[in-house]
């Protein structure tokens, strides 16, 4: 199911729309100087171009896929964002100390997955799961993209863990299928992009960040580099929400999303360092710049979103731009537990 076009947050974004609502071809579309690279005007406008690329939006005439003119304009809100990127990511990461650092567990975690199982409430799980939604519903499906920029045992490996993350072949295991489950088990709606409208730029940034890795061979060793980032961080993540969510007394579904990023992500996570990146930096060594800023955009962008949703939840109010949507007091404050 395709969902409509999102709702504009600004000039850019409102023109990349309204040129959507009409024919391939209709409009000459340019990005005011003034719209920062991190905005969520921009962030929106790049993610609607990208959405494209995969199952589009209704009534949104298919040609525009391929439209010179709005693949001008997408050029340069990439450009924006890659420097944005190059400008807060240090030129001079180590691939092998940022691997190792990915391994270590601070003794002091705050990230979101320790607030949620320490302290996390029903609303607050139920945000997290509707930003992470815009990222979920399309898993995997950016690092496919990958694929054909590989070779030997470097794809081998990527493709073995794609393999796991479309179900094996079992459509009911697919994770987008299994993170769709998750928002019925939670009483949340599982439509594609249902959430769209409500999340920050920090969530959009990272789900732009995958296309723009996944789409430009120049990057490759990025998109590399951002994958296994989020292969060896997962399954430590992941069994800290599996804590919240049986402490919550989650619906089942919950529980076994999370369940299988344990227990999969620790083998995903020696298949991306050792046959995908091992391989990779023997066959490119060029590349190794590449995989680490990669691996330090990944970081970059998922602390400003962690920042951005722990300074909310720590100042009482929701995290979502949809207000009426979430909070406490909310009907997201309802308990996750199966009334079944």
């Amino acid at each position: 199911m395709r969902r409509a076009l999102p709702q504009p947050c600004g000039e850019l974004s409102a023109s990349v729309l309204e040129a959507l609502a009409g024919s391939a071809g209709s409009a000459v579309l340019t990005v005011p100087q003034h719209t920062a690279a991190d905005s969520r005007d921009l962030q929106l406008a790049l993610h609607t171009c990208y959405a494209l690329h995969y199952a589009g939006f209704d009534g949104v005439d298919e040609d525009w896929e391929w439209d010179p003119e709005l693949l001008c304009l997408r050029s340069e809100l990439e450009r924006r964002f890659v420097e944005m990127l190059r400008t807060n990511v240090s030129d001079d990461l180590d691939l092998d100390t940022e691997l190792d650092a990915l391994l270590t567990v601070p003794d002091e975690d705050t990230g979101i997955a320790a607030f949620l199982d320490e302290h996390g409430e029903p609303w607050q799980v139920r945000e997290y799961f509707a930003h992470r939604s815009i990222l979920h519903h399309q898993e995997a499906d950016p690092y496919a993209w990958l694929i054909p920029r590989l070779r030997g045992r470097s794809k081998a490996g990527l493709v073995a863990v794609e393999f796991d993350e479309f179900g094996g072949g079992h459509a009911d295991r697919i994770h987008q299928r299994l993170y769709a489950d998750l928002l019925d088990g939670a009483g949340m709606d599982s439509t594609y992009l249902f959430y769209l409208d409500a999340v920050p730029a920090q969530m959009l940034a990272i789900v732009n960040m995958m296309s723009l890795f996944g789409l430009h061979r120049g990057l490759r060793g990025a998109g590399v580099g951002h994958f296994a980032a989020v292969e060896i961080t997962s399954s430590p993540a992941s069994k800290r929400l599996v804590g919240a969510l049986e402490r919550l007394h989650a619906d089942p579904a919950c529980l076994r999303f999370y369940r299988e990023h344990v227990e999969a992500d620790a083998v995903h996570e020696q298949l991306m360092r050792r046959e995908v990146i091992g391989d990779l930096v023997a066959n490119e060594p060029e590349l190794r710049a590449s995989i680490a800023f990669g691996i330090g955009a990944t970081g970059l962008l998922e602390n400003r979103f962690a920042e951005y949703v722990l300074d909310c939840w720590g100042d009482g109010r929701t995290s979502l731009l949809t207000e009426e949507l979430s909070g406490a007091g909310s009907e997201f404050d309802r308990p996750l537990a199966n009334e079944q």
